[in-house]
């Protein structure tokens, strides 16, 4: 395969107007690989914050479905609700040290870009931001919590 200049920006705006994180082709010995930035994840690193142990003791883990299904069913029928969905595997935290204030409560209003809670993963915090601007209708975890890929942490009521 000759290498064509037009025919490599054919394929650089082909994988910028499409859904595809990545193309890979192979004529005749040679290989083109074309792939897409990977999305930003925000970290901060802070030190841990120092919880105590008791925290931790007689702790048990409810089941996020669980505390989901308590919501009331038409609640969660509402399209202006959102779901922030944990990034990542890790320790939950409501505030960035055991002494600060959290950084949301049910009720206030949040605007799409700020900080609304920490998950620790391997010893690094890494700061969760709202993706709408609305009000904390619920928070779904407890402080210092472990959560799971993909768990609902907050449900926020879009304006």
């Amino acid at each position: 395969m000759n290498m064509d200049l037009n025919y490599l920006k054919k394929l650089i705006k082909m994988l910028d107007t499409s859904n595809l994180a990545e193309i890979e082709l192979e004529e005749e010995g040679t290989k083109i690989r074309l792939a897409k930035p990977r999305p930003k994840v925000v970290t901060s690193f802070q030190q841990v914050p120092a919880y105590s142990q008791a925290a931790f003791q007689n702790f048990e883990t409810p089941t996020n479905e669980s505390k989901v299904s308590e919501l009331k069913a038409e609640e969660l029928k509402k399209e202006n609700y959102y779901e922030v969905k944990a990034p990542m595997v890790g320790t939950f935290y409501t505030s960035p040290s055991p002494e600060a204030d959290p950084y949301v409560k049910v009720g206030e209003t949040v605007s799409q870009g700020s900080i609304i809670c920490l998950i620790e993963a391997m010893k690094l915090m890494n700061e969760i931001e709202s993706e709408v601007a609305g009000k904390i209708v619920k928070v779904l975890v407890e402080n210092a919590q472990a959560v799971e890929f993909n768990q609902t942490l907050f449900l926020i009521e879009k304006v």
